[in-house]
């Protein structure tokens, strides 16, 4: 689907490794501020359960799982919506991405902090800050432009005038327009504007090994901040996350991970979390007996349209669709099984996709 997850935060809070225990593309990682100036990239497949439990039934030649475009974005500073520290370049990355993954430091260690001390929320609070200046300051200059318009009886100003009104009220009281009761009119001017506090966020709380197994004050306090603003918070610790993104023997990940006392790596809650962030569900296909694959689709995704996401023809010839829930799919051993059962469905175009279903298209063109 092409969805993009931009890593955000300060310098040298742990980006970069976050990047690379996600990608294992061997990211730059320094110790000093504006290492990263070109945002990485990288395709990170999502951990899906449910899937590797389809292939052990199937047995296909190829097994695709959803995927998400992960950015690495260089860090903000203090006055980076006033171009500090190459910031208007930065913000000009994070305008191109679906949602925001904040990393936020809570370990302590020998890194140099650019704030000079250790302090979560803060620093939180500074990247939040410099996101809604800029903003700001997108919303003023539409402003003024729109307030042009009107002058020469521009319809379209009158009607772009109050939200826009709306919008800077919101972003002078620090409020991210996220938190905005959603209107048709309020989102088509956030689409057009690009805002990045529009942008849902994940907070990364980025820990060392003890508060993995305590949770320490100053990330009690960054969980209670990030809950008190209806936000979602995960915690892992991002060099350990790398050196199990290196275990190639299952077994021996396995066991570090029983040593560290987790049942799975923090990467797979990320991607969840941001799954759940995104409001997406995973439905599958399972085509000729050659590919099994998991395709991302926004919640409520009309049939003909999650189709579409195959190929444009699936949705543009759609006939119908035959679907079996993935319990049921399971149990009965595939296809064959549900349609023997009666419980392989055949649906049609108001038909929404439900998470976890196996779905067969027919179509024609």
């Amino acid at each position: 689907m092409g969805l993009k997850a931009g890593i955000v935060g300060l310098p040298n809070v742990g980006k970069s490794t976050l990047f690379n225990a996600l990608t294992q593309a061997g990211a730059r990682v320094e110790n000093y501020p504006f290492c990263t100036i070109d945002p990485n990239l990288g395709i990170v497949p999502v951990p899906d359960d449910r899937l590797d439990r389809l292939a052990a039934l199937l047995r296909p030649p190829k097994t695709v799982p959803a995927t998400l475009e992960v950015v690495d974005i260089a860090g903000l500073v203090r006055g980076a919506a006033r171009g500090e520290g190459l910031g208007n370049q930065f913000l000009g990355h994070i305008r191109e991405v679906d949602a925001l993954v904040h990393v936020v430091r809570c370990f302590a260690g020998e890194v140099t902090h650019v704030e000079g001390t250790l302090d979560p929320v803060r620093d939180l609070e500074v990247v939040e800050l410099e996101l809604a200046l800029a903003d700001l300051q997108t919303v003023d200059k539409r402003l003024e432009k729109v307030q042009r318009e009107l002058k020469v009886g521009v319809k379209a100003a009158r009607d772009q005038l109050p939200v826009l009104e709306e919008l800077r009220a919101a972003l002078g009281a620090g409020t991210p327009v996220r938190l905005l009761p959603p209107t048709d009119k309020r989102q088509l001017v956030i689409d057009e504007l690009g805002l990045l506090t529009a942008k849902p966020v994940l907070v990364v709380a980025n820990l060392d090994e003890g508060q993995l197994r305590e949770t320490s004050p100053p990330v009690a306090r960054l969980q209670a901040r990030v809950q008190d603003a209806g936000g979602r918070l995960v915690g892992l610790c991002g060099e350990m996350e790398m050196e199990i993104g290196q275990l190639e023997d299952p077994a021996e990940r396995r066991l570090f991970l029983e040593d560290l006392g987790l049942a799975e790596p923090g990467l797979n809650l990320l991607a969840r979390e941001a799954y759940t962030l995104l409001g997406l569900i995973t439905y599958y296909t399972y085509v000729g007996g050659t590919e099994l694959r998991a395709w991302p689709i926004p919640q409520g995704t009309p049939a003909p349209r999650a189709a579409g996401k195959i190929h444009t023809d699936f949705e543009r010839g759609f006939i119908r669709a035959e679907v079996c829930g993935f319990a049921d799919y399971l149990r009965l051993g595939g296809e064959a099984g549900a349609r023997e059962h009666g419980l392989l469905r055949s649906e049609g175009k108001e038909y929404l996709i439900q998470d976890g279903e196996v779905v067969h298209y027919r179509f024609h063109v």
